[in-house]
């Protein structure tokens, strides 16, 4: 239900809101409803950023303006946003971060979501949660991603390759890191639409396993194997990672643990432990919270992305997966940070996303345009400010001999 606006009490409430707002901050924003000129948050000729509140449920959204309140005021279409993306979230930031402080009832609300989070990641919530975030269609994603369709972080050798360039960069990164051989087994943990697994046995000649739970990766993954000709190399399996059974020289796991639960990190690592031949290789990359105890982004951002695009996803530090990863069995060779790649992919996608925007809102409903229009952007600033960053962490089994390990990490860059 909309409540109506009535426009000479707005003006008495805001208006002194505004006022109090523009002591601390600057910004070109102006906020608008029916019958009004509006107020604004700064001193400008044109504003950047307009929010027009469309009931009184924008309107409470901004007098509280969490990312959480606010992208769940856009999203359900409580207000209307004009401004380039870019600009929208860095105002959507300014607001937050001087119109809001987190009160009690935040708190508990917190303390709520981890209690909840104890309970979760059974294989039926783990393959809702995927299909939910990957089964929107294969069409909308191909439409912003690259022509190869995977969904994670790139890697930006010189920072001057074109998205395509950089993402099979990053696969190459992965595979190199691993020292696949020719007849080696790789199992690709979350092989999303298959291009890890299809570079990997066309170019290194693995023989490859990959898993989803997403239906709609598992199909179209199937259909690729099948064009390149690659059915005797690669398997496509619809399967949780707890029901992987056999051995494997080499498992890579890309952009999949950020759904295992903190809780289940431990036997995560274990069950890699346990498929890894004795002498093979593993590499987990996924995304790390920056905050020692593994909480949230700030300002209610990792509650806008728990609720709306990714449910029951948790971040933890980098120490928690290197101390759950030794839980796990698994010595950590090598841990890179790539948090700056993964913001320029995020800008590659956004960008994207903005060109073909009206194309888009052909293929989804605009309550799901709107949620992945904020989430790529808004993911892109927390990597630019250090709210989260990206790990790809080289392990094998641990108790092995040193004489064993490379002397350098030459290989990995080609050296």
């Amino acid at each position: 239900m909309r409540l109506s606006l009535d426009s000479s009490n707005l003006e008495s409430a805001l208006s002194p809101w505004a006022k109090r707002l523009r002591r601390h901050i600057d910004l070109p924003l102006l906020v608008r409803w029916h019958g009004s000129q509006g107020v604004r948050l700064g001193e400008f000729d044109t504003p950047r950023v307009t929010i027009d509140l469309k009931d009184a449920t924008g309107v409470a959204a901004l007098l509280t303006p969490s990312l959480d309140n606010l992208g769940r005021a856009y999203v359900e279409g409580h207000i209307d946003v004009t401004g380039s993306v870019q600009d929208v979230i860095d105002i959507a930031h300014g607001l937050a971060e001087n119109g809001h402080h987190e009160s009690h009832a935040g708190l508990l609300q917190r303390l709520f979501h981890r209690i909840v989070d104890a309970a979760s990641h059974t294989r039926d919530q783990d393959r809702e949660a995927i299909q939910y975030h990957y089964d929107v269609s294969n069409e909308f994603y191909a439409e912003w991603l690259d022509p190869a369709m995977v969904y994670s972080c790139a890697y930006f050798e010189t920072g001057t390759e074109t998205l395509a360039e950089a993402q099979r960069k990053k696969i190459d990164h992965i595979l190199t890191k691993l020292r696949i051989e020719p007849g080696q087994t790789l199992l690709d943990i979350g092989c999303g639409w298959g291009a890890l697994v299809l570079r990997a046995a066309e170019k290194f000649g693995a023989r490859c396993v990959g898993i989803t739970l997403s239906e709609n990766q598992h199909r179209l993954a199937c259909e690729r194997v099948r064009a390149a000709g690659l059915q005797n190399q690669i398997e496509i399996r619809l399967q949780d990672y707890r029901d992987v059974k056999g051995s494997f020289d080499r498992i890579s796991s890309v952009g999949m643990f950020e759904h295992v639960g903190l809780k289940n990190l431990p036997s995560y690592f274990r069950i890699i432990h346990d498929l890894l031949a004795p002498d093979g290789w593993a590499l987990n990359h996924g995304i790390t919270s920056t905050d020692p105890k593994n909480g949230e982004t700030s300002h209610g951002g990792g509650r806008f992305i728990d609720r709306y695009v990714f449910p029951q996803g948790e971040l933890p530090h980098i120490g928690t997966v290197l101390a759950t990863m030794q839980q796990g069995g698994l010595e950590a060779i090598d841990a890179e940070n790539l948090r700056r790649h993964y913001a320029r992919t995020l800008e590659c996608w956004s960008e994207a996303f903005e060109a073909k925007g009206q194309h888009l809102k052909s293929l989804v409903d605009e309550k799901h345009w709107r949620i992945w229009r904020m989430y790529l952007v808004g993911s892109q600033w927390a990597f630019e400010n250090d709210e989260i960053a990206l790990f790809q962490v080289l392990c094998r089994r641990k108790g092995q001999n040193a004489k064993s390990l490379p002397w350098s990490r030459g290989w990995m860059y080609g050296a």
